[in-house]
């Protein structure tokens, strides 16, 4: 007997794909938070073998080899330390509370639910859980149901329910950090291009355009601020995001998502500056801004958004 077909219009409905994005925003949760953890200590391995090449720290430095030598040593413990630590990933060590260590039990790892639960607290210490875990959970969920709005229940609506978790990711990770990871913004921006080859989102001349016109964009503000100030006005990763946005929405709407997080990434930098609450260095990063732009051209429509700027 021939299997039925799979009803889309159930399993891709809002409110089963909300209930689903609950369940994304929590792995978001761990992903925004261990992730840059992961590569504090991948780096910290790395400049470990670095530094413990006598010859070539001789060689760059221009010392004797002889205090390159006891660097090196001094060094290498370091590094035999950072290779004994257990294991640190996205799926170990098990979630725990950074006060207390204390475990946490599947009901209280239950999206919204379990930190309401909870009251917000700690179960064993009682110290608070800040409320960006439950906002995480429920702006994607509230997200993933709007897609399946915005595209209906078909099998591309989760395409862009992962390019958002993706942009979820990167802007919390760049506003606590300042780092938009590679290892989101590299495979974001080759999946926008696959889907676009695929047919799946826009016509691959588009993507492939969008995506250079992103990165070259950037990339020459960059080092026009540099140039002119011998300064960094921004980073690499920026570059790399708005490369990844021009692949999944093409090059007719990179000035708008340019335009939109500089006007909206000015107004927030002016009230943290009143608030005195900018960070070392007073500056803003412009990655979450570049996030948010992305998702307003999505949510709002390519023909919307060009009828905004009077281009339609």
């Amino acid at each position: 007997m021939p299997l039925a077909p799979l009803d889309w219009s159930v399993w891709l409905s809002p409110w089963v794909l909300g209930l689903f994005g609950l369940c994304i925003g929590s792995f978001l949760n761990v992903v925004i938070h261990r992730i840059p953890l992961m590569l504090e200590r991948q780096w910290l391995h790395e400049s470990a073998a670095q530094l413990t090449d006598a010859e070539a720290m001789a060689r760059v430095i221009g010392v004797p080899k002889a205090e390159t030598e006891k660097l090196a040593k001094a060094v290498d413990d370091y590094g035999t330390r950072i290779e004994a630590l257990p294991h640190f990933g996205l799926a170990t060590p098990r979630s725990r509370c950074p006060h207390c260590g204390h475990q946490l039990r599947w009901h209280e790892n239950l999206p919204v639910i379990g930190w309401l639960r909870l009251g917000g607290k700690c179960a064993a210490c009682k110290a608070p859980i800040a409320k960006r875990y439950p906002l995480v959970e429920l702006a994607t969920g509230i997200a993933f149901a709007a897609l399946s709005w915005r595209f209906g229940a078909q099998p591309t609506t989760l395409l862009w329910c992962g390019f958002v978790a993706a942009l979820i990711a990167l802007a919390m990770i760049d506003w606590d950090t300042t780092l938009l990871p590679d290892s989101i913004n590299q495979p974001l921006l080759w999946a926008g291009l696959i889907a676009a080859l695929m047919g799946w989102t826009l016509p691959l001349d588009k993507a492939l355009i969008g995506a250079a016109a992103g990165y070259l964009s950037l990339w020459s503000v960059y080092w026009l601020f540099k140039l002119a100030t011998g300064k960094e006005g921004m980073g690499y990763g920026d570059f790399k995001l708005l490369a990844a946005l021009g692949a999944w929405q093409g090059w007719q709407m990179i000035l708008p998502i340019v335009l939109g997080a500089s006007a909206i990434g000015a107004v927030v930098g002016i009230i943290l500056k009143m608030n005195a609450s900018l960070r070392e260095g007073r500056y803003v990063p412009f990655g979450p801004f570049l996030a948010g732009g992305g998702l307003v051209v999505l949510f709002a429509g390519q023909a919307t958004v060009l009828g905004w700027l009077g281009w339609a």
